[in-house]
């Protein structure tokens, strides 16, 4: 009997394993917010907090756990609450900036960040999108969150007490709170921010305002406590607002925020909530996430590929985020934080185009085509009012990371489609930023001088990362000269680009077979350790970067000895042991630590830059190779978990990277109109455009390997599918099989996009083939 019952277990197991999931008619409801967030600064599964918000919203909140000012808001393995924060924090290394915080308390006038913390638990907490539920045991108070674009909703739940409070936090470094009591309502605003310069009038300006009466008013400076003060201006000011309260009595609190004005804020309060109640702004919150998840839906997968889909999907549609708002006659205007002044037109933030030009964007121009356009128009303002197109915006330039991607998100855009933004404006943009150096080492091109001269950025002349700027300037100016050639621009105007496109070979190094820096005397760099991160190259070693050549593989094969000894080079990525040299940092930072552990060789997916090169196979015609890797690894480095990514999720980008290949395709080379083929995970996928037409993706048969595909019911032995293509309306009818297919994509016409296999090339490069 024994035996029998752990047989009908065992199978019952397997059989919930097994489940799939037919049509999805709540896509929100299968996101978990809470997937990434158990990550800390040595290990990153995510870095992710549950951004409580609607898609691209202006603020987010957010349950803060950690202290005041601490990246790592949220974090899942953490007992106590400090309080409820707007954020527009992309990630904790980036930090946050317009920040402060709520937090319902009982007892007792408590208010600094420790004393006013409560115990809390998963089990009494309810994650949503749209809505955030949790009991704090120490108040006695459950506390409930639902957002729009500029505003949100709070419902505390008290218990009887002559002394319930909710304590507002300007946060420190400058902050002022105002009660007014008739009104029943707190003002103020916080200038808290970790990135910068900024102008000196940044100010996150806020109105909270209550449905009762408060029955105690005070207001607090740094560690003291003033009561009946209604006004308090200084380092770190907030607000104590006193209530007596029945034992499940609730006290609804709306508030809003502006970049502008007090004024504004209101403005945004009132346009934003109106007269809703708390469940109404739930429910348009909950339609606003389902309308735009909604544009994807997939069908057969198991429960946790499902979940992890929308999940990842969820990520993909938070950042960057609005910093327009709409004045009185429903206009965009926004306050800068380029130049300090309010101007008309829109403005985004909070994205580094260094991750998020690979796929995050490619996946805007897809899916969501129309929001890009708005966010061109930001990026053209955004040089108009700096100078510089930001490659890392929090809110403003942010001095981190390397490369000019501005250029492949510009160019993308407007090659895949997307008008309406003031392209010549952009397009002086990118030859502004392509030829100069900013006024910060990532703006514009650090070491534009040499690599302009000599073709590279040189190893020994005291600027770091030289390698990969140089990678990814060649192919920035890919993306230059592909823009400027739809632009119809002369020449003797771009041809220049396309030249120095090719500026990836000079770096390549015949001994070891990778990219390796390069002196000023062109001598390569010595010694030289393939599995040296940083130094010559950023966050990675020689085996990520040398794939970074996105728009000329061929070239790249070509360089590496032909096809068979390209493909027998990727493979080689994941039978290498998991070494490193960390001496550059002079410590195992968290991206090297996460390779180390995925038991994936030397293939980093928890970074950005060697995330597409599984799909690099296509091109030496192994397409199987690289069906059984993407495979491999979404199986193996996503689950819709706390702990559900392998690396840092960065705004979008790693999630962008699981939502493309399920659905069977990724943009290796944005800049041009291809994706490369990959493996569909869902057996039904269908995609609705914004052009009102749609995609539908069939996968029949098990298995990983695409044993044959048909586009409108043509057989295609190609490894690549067109924009066009899909944007007109496609079926892709793939059939797969438990082994792989080792003749279909192994012609070399099969294969992608590469620069130097276009025949529309310029002269010039035809002339140096």
């Amino acid at each position: 009997m024994i035996r029998i019952a752990a047989a009908l277990l065992l199978a019952a197991a397997g059989a919930a394993h097994a489940q799939t999931v037919g049509k999805v008619s709540d896509p929100v409801e299968w996101v978990n917010p809470l997937m990434g967030t158990l990550s800390k600064p040595e290990l990153s599964n995510g870095n992710t907090y549950p951004a409580i918000a609607v898609p691209w919203g202006m603020n987010l909140w957010t349950p803060q756990t950690g202290k005041m000012g601490n990246g790592w808001a949220y974090t899942y393995d953490a007992d106590k609450i400090r309080g409820f924060k707007q954020t527009h924090q992309p990630s904790p290394w980036m930090n946050d900036y317009g920040q402060f915080a709520i937090m319902p308390v009982t007892g007792s006038k408590r208010f600094d960040q420790d004393a006013r913390a409560s115990w809390f638990s998963h089990k009494a907490e309810v994650a949503k999108p749209y809505y955030y539920s949790v009991y704090l045991a120490d108040a006695d108070v459950t506390t409930e969150i639902t957002p729009t674009e500029r505003a949100a909703q709070f419902r505390f739940t008290f218990p009887a007490s002559s002394a319930s409070y909710v304590v507002v936090d300007a946060f420190e470094k400058g902050s002022w709170v105002k009660i007014l009591p008739e009104q029943r309502r707190v003002i103020g605003y916080s200038t808290l921010h970790r990135r910068g310069p900024l102008p000196k009038n940044f100010r996150n300006y806020f109105v909270i305002e209550f449905d009762q009466a408060f029955t105690s008013t005070d207001t607090w400076q740094g560690e003291k406590l003033e009561e009946g003060k209604l006004e308090n201006e200084g380092l770190h000011s907030g607000a104590l607002l006193g209530f007596a309260t029945t034992r499940g009595q609730k006290v609804h609190m709306r508030v809003a925020s502006s970049f502008i004005s007090v004024e504004q804020a209101e403005l945004n309060l009132r346009r934003e909530l109106g007269k809703d109640d708390f469940d109404t702004t739930r429910a348009r919150a909950r339609a606003r996430w389902n309308e735009v998840l909604g544009r994807l839906s997939v069908e057969g997968g198991t429960v946790d590929q499902t979940r992890t889909f929308y999940s990842s999907l969820y990520r993909t549609v938070l950042f960057p985020n609005k910093m327009y708002e709409l004045d009185a006659a429903g206009k965009p205007v926004h306050w800068s934080p380029y130049n300090g002044e309010v101007l008309p037109g829109r403005l985004f933030a909070g994205t580094g185009f260094w991750d998020t030009f690979r796929a995050l964007y490619p996946f805007l121009n897809l899916v969501y085509p129309s929001i890009n356009r708005e966010m061109q128009e930001g990026l053209a303002n955004a040089f108009k009012e700096g100078g510089w197109l930001p490659e890392w915006s929090s809110p403003g330039y942010a001095d981190i990371m390397i490369g000019n991607n501005s250029a492949s998100v510009v160019a993308d855009a407007y090659i895949k489609g997307v008008r309406g933004q003031d392209i010549e404006t952009l397009w002086q943009a990118l030859e502004h930023g392509a030829n100069n150096e900013g006024p910060m080492s990532a703006v514009g091109r650090k070491g534009v001088k040499y690599y302009n001269e000599l073709g590279y950025v040189p190893y020994d002349v005291g600027i770091d990362e030289n390698a990969a700027r140089t990678l990814e300037y060649a192919y920035d100016d890919f993306t230059i000269y592909q823009l400027g050639k739809a632009l119809g621009k002369p020449a003797s105007e771009i041809d220049i680009y396309a030249r120095r496109s090719m500026n990836y070979k000079k770096l390549f190094d015949p001994e070891s077979g990778l990219m390796r820096g390069k002196n000023l005397d062109g001598s390569f760099q010595s010694p030289f350790n393939p599995f040296k991160w940083g130094d010559a190259f950023t966050e990675g070693n020689s085996w990520h970067y040398s794939w970074s050549v996105f728009h000329d593989v061929d070239g790249l094969i070509r360089l590496m000895g032909g096809r068979r000894a390209f493909v027998d080079k990727l493979d080689t990525v994941f039978t290498l042991p998991p070494v490193f040299d960390e001496s550059y940092y002079k410590a195992v930072i968290h991206e090297i630590r996460e390779m180390q552990i995925a038991n994936m060789g030397q293939y980093a997916h928890g970074n950005q830059p060697i995330q597409h090169m599984i799909y690099l196979y296509n091109h030496a015609g192994a397409p199987w190779r690289a069906q059984h890797w993407i495979r491999e690894t979404m199986d193996r480095m996503y689950a819709p978990t706390p702990d559900g990514y392998c690396g840092d999720e960065d705004n979008g980008q790693t999630s962008a990277w699981y939502v493309f290949s399920a659905l069977g395709f990724y943009p290796v080379t944005p800049g041009v109109n291809q994706y490369v083929l990959g493996t569909p995970l869902f057996p039904k996928a269908t995609v609705k455009l914004e052009n009102g037409r749609t995609l539908a993706v069939r996968a029949r048969g098990d298995g990983r390997y695409v044993d044959a595909l048909r586009v409108n019911g043509k057989p295609v032995g190609r490894n690549w599918l067109g924009h066009a293509e899909l944007t007109q309306g496609a079926r892709l009818d793939f059939s797969m099989a438990s082994r792989p297919n080792t003749t279909r994509g192994t012609r070399e016409q099969d294969a992608p996009y590469s620069f130097s296999r276009d025949p529309a090339r310029p002269a010039v490069l035809r002339e140096e083939d």
